[in-house]
């Protein structure tokens, strides 16, 4: 039985942990049991679909909130289009429909009288935009349009979990409109690039950055970037992606504009995208099994303060100055709930608070206090005169462990493959992503897919050299790609 001294009380604590099923018995079960625990999400009567609560919907603002900030340092502007989208408008691009088809709710009455045409719940706001820019774009002046929405969409998967994959979810969608080819091209590699730098300062989360290939790409893009995130278990995650849509959708639906030298011509589009996936992604990189690791960039509590026998004369009210003074650092709270020291270092624990601070009876006569990491748990007694500068120095210092840790998880999961032999007997021994050199023919894509069960996660802007042929086939290799199992 595990057990934590408090001065001089022992506590027992498997029982506060003991309904989250460790992750190497079961890794599933185990997400589960931390979003469940960790009060995130609540389930609901419309089956795929989530109550996001206050302790997950707060990651949400943070991630939502920073995101936004370093989107309008690139000139990016909020707007807000409607969310249903009449089947016409859906049609209007052949691969776009295609690709959305299977997973579109479609409303067939307003009231109790029948629609003259179904509506599609926006599964994405493609066709949407396109219709906007046609009207809203005629001149060389009205460009770029560099536009962003913060909303929800409707996919209706056929398998849900939390966060990762669910019939309803928020998200961001970027959708730009330029004037030339190489403008469409940079905006599509800069918000790409955001992101990657995002998970990793933000997120405390390394990426891949790439290309998908055309199997793997966007229903109607020209090309998808991608950056892609290996989780705790070793399969890939898909953790935001950047369309260049060329001039495709502006044919489609005619968007055109006087150019400077009087002559009408198509614009250039993107389109990219977060959404609340990204919570998934830190609790499936960082989470272990006492519960949530959050990084402080991410932690809407980012240092909780913990009173030791909280009923003795002066720990009460030192503990609220000890908030007041940190409140000016870092996002502070006191847990001033009856229940025992014990009990609240677990439910600290669980929910993932960076850091801890413990404040008793020997530590308020000494002039200190205990600090405590989530992440490693290591415990470092501070002169309450020094406090706010060690816990701040403490948690820049977990935000970088916490990336440097990652990192090295998934370099230590990375493998190399030279032929179809090596590939399978990783796939089949060990998980994470494989690097491995492809022909370009969507056939041994396809080969690689059908018989491994993985797909091609991205070929990645930095690129090796694994070997001269292609892992599948044999002939002339032309690029190197991550392959792996994906969530």
């Amino acid at each position: 039985m595990a057990e934590k001294k408090v001065e001089g009380a022992k506590v027992k604590l498997d029982n506060l942990v003991q309904q989250i099923t460790p992750m190497d018995v079961d890794f599933a079960q185990w997400y589960t049991d931390v979003v469940r625990k960790a009060e995130l999400v609540g389930y609901t009567s419309v089956k795929g679909c989530m109550v996001m609560k206050p302790a997950g919907f707060a990651i949400w603002e943070l991630i939502r909130n920073q995101l936004d900030e370093r989107f309008k340092e690139t000139g990016v502007q909020n707007v807000y289009l409607p969310m249903f989208i009449p089947e016409s408008l859906l049609q209007k691009e052949k691969d776009h429909v295609e690709g959305f088809a299977p997973e579109v709710a479609w409303v067939t009455h307003g009231g109790l009288a029948p629609l003259p045409e179904r509506l599609c719940v926006r599964p994405t706001s493609e066709t949407l935009f396109c219709d906007f820019y046609k009207n809203d774009i005629h001149s060389y002046r009205d460009l770029p349009r560099v536009y962003n929405q913060w909303c929800s969409v409707v996919r209706w998967e056929k398998e849900t979990r939390p966060f990762l994959r669910s019939r309803e979810f928020l998200w961001q969608e970027g959708h730009t409109a330029h004037a030339t080819a190489q403008e469409a091209e940079e905006r599509t590699i800069q918000m790409l690039n955001l992101y990657a730098d995002f998970l990793e300062e933000v997120l405390a989360i390394p990426v891949i950055r790439g290309r998908k290939t055309e199997r793997e790409k966007f229903a109607g893009a020209m090309s998808t970037y991608t950056i892609e995130a290996l989780m705790h278990d070793g399969k890939a995650l898909q953790s935001g992606t950047s369309h260049n849509f060329g001039d495709g959708f502006a044919r489609a639906f005619d968007i055109k504009f006087a150019d400077k030298d009087n002559t009408l011509k198509y614009v250039y589009q993107t389109s990219w995208g977060m959404t609340t996936r990204l919570i998934g992604a830190i609790i499936m990189v960082h989470g272990d099994n006492e519960g949530l690791v959050l990084p402080p960039k991410a932690a809407p509590v980012q240092v909780c303060v913990i009173p030791i026998r909280q009923q003795n004369p002066g720990i009460l009210d030192k503990a609220y100055e000890i908030r007041d003074r940190l409140q000016k650092v870092c996002r502070v709270k006191v847990d001033d709930t009856d229940k025992t020291p014990g009990w609240k270092f677990a439910e600290a624990e669980m929910r993932g608070y960076p850091l801890r601070v413990e404040i008793g009876p020997k530590d308020l006569e000494a002039g200190k206090c205990v600090l405590c990491r989530r992440d490693t748990r290591e415990k470092t007694e501070v002169s309450l005169d020094e406090l706010e500068s060690r816990v701040t120095e403490l948690l820049d210092r977990i935000q970088k462990q916490m990336l440097e840790r990652a990192r090295a998880h998934r370099d230590s999961h990375t493998y190399c493959a030279v032929n179809m032999e090596e590939l399978e007997t990783i796939f089949a021994e060990k998980a994470g992503f494989v690097k491995a050199m492809w022909c370009g023919d969507a056939a041994c894509e396809e080969q690689i897919k059908e018989k491994l069960s993985v797909t091609s996660r991205c070929i990645p802007f930095q690129q090796e050299h694994i070997a001269d042929t292609c892992v599948c086939c044999g002939k002339p290799a032309k690029t190197m790609v991550y392959w792996g199992k994906a969530y």
